[in-house]
């Protein structure tokens, strides 16, 4: 039976409705889809595309441009979305450097997993810090431990010196490896391969994952355990769009941003240990060193001077974030 025209109208009137509420957003990121953000990305497409009639169009790294470039983006509202590691946001957000104090962050996956759960800096501290960058933070997660490519062994901060070792663009990096003892060098990812190539660095740091994924421990011959940090990435949305949705959809996103946290938090307690099984068994001479608490002392007695150039950087509020990740990661140690 052909509906009657006042059922045809409601009906063209539905579609148009459902339609107009209907969305595809943008989502950008610093990596591939295979890499730990995109793990996230990919995820949090799934849960936003199974519970809803939106749609997630992922951009993985260099496809709109650099991590500085993404940020840029969503923050004047062409992204609705953006995953982005802190090495390249504190230049526009002073407190995130607070990931590049050396020494800070526990070596232990669970302890780590813990303090990204629960921690009051994490999930109170920085939301607000956020939003006042024109962003709406979704998740902070850990990627993995930050490990150095060299092309020899060292154990000791005269071993560094003189080694130029690439940096992501932080000036508390910088800081970080000159009190190390080596040449630090600010570049972009995009550069890294070929400045590695052509001998401009003669090393980097990245977690295991991302040097196999990569191939850089094809460019070097050792890598070397500090245990001075882990790569952090954070997935933030625009703010004015995250205002502007209804709440369902505010709350449709946060819960697949609970999930996709959940989902990689638990990935990537293992993605060290895999991505340096496979290093070892496609590059068998290749050496992994894990320096001695000792020698770990000697660096880590170096680095205060990084501290106090963070809180001079971050100025009061920095220092607040600091101490909150003090206690937290305190709590989480126990």
């Amino acid at each position: 039976m052909r509906p009657n025209g006042v059922l045809r109208l409601a009906l063209m009137a539905f579609f148009l409705m459902s339609s107009m509420h209907a969305a595809t957003w943008k989502y950008a990121m610093g990596e591939g889809e295979s890499d730990p953000q995109g793990i996230y990305a990919m995820k949090f497409k799934e849960e936003i595309e199974k519970n809803s009639d939106h749609k997630i169009q992922v951009y993985p790294v260099g496809t709109l441009g650099e991590e500085a470039d993404i940020l840029e983006q969503a923050q004047a509202g062409l992204l609705q979305f953006v995953g982005q590691s802190t090495g390249y946001m504190g230049s526009s957000i002073p407190e995130m450097d607070v990931f590049f104090v050396p020494y800070l962050m526990p070596t232990d996956p669970q302890q780590l997993d813990a303090f990204f759960k629960n921690g009051k800096a994490i999930n109170t501290m920085f939301p607000k810090i956020f939003r006042e960058h024109e962003m709406e933070l979704l998740a902070m997660f850990p990627e993995g431990e930050q490990v150095v490519t060299t092309m020899k062994e060292f154990c000791s901060p005269e071993d560094l010196r003189g080694i130029k070792i690439r940096t992501m663009p932080s000036p508390l990096l910088l800081e970080t490896y000159k009190a190390f003892g080596a040449s630090p060098i600010a570049m972009s990812w995009g550069d890294l391969i070929g400045a590695l190539k052509t001998n401009m660095v003669d090393g980097q740091e990245n977690p295991a994952v991302w040097i196999e994924a990569y191939g850089l421990d094809g460019l070097s011959k050792v890598m070397t355990y500090m245990g001075h940090n882990h790569f952090t990435a954070t997935a933030m949305a625009n703010l004015d769009f995250f205002n502007g949705l209804d709440p369902k959809d505010q709350t449709l996103i946060r819960n697949a941003a609970a999930v996709a946290r959940a989902h990689v938090l638990e990935v990537a307690q293992e993605f060290d240990a895999i991505g340096r099984e496979k290093i070892k068994a496609k590059n068998p001479d290749y050496k992994i060193v894990h320096l001695s608490e000792k020698e770990r002392a000697v660096f880590r007695a170096r680095t205060a001077s990084v501290e106090k150039a963070f809180i001079e950087r971050a100025g009061k509020r920095g220092e607040d974030v600091l101490k909150q990740m003090k206690a937290d990661l305190a709590a989480v140690t126990k």
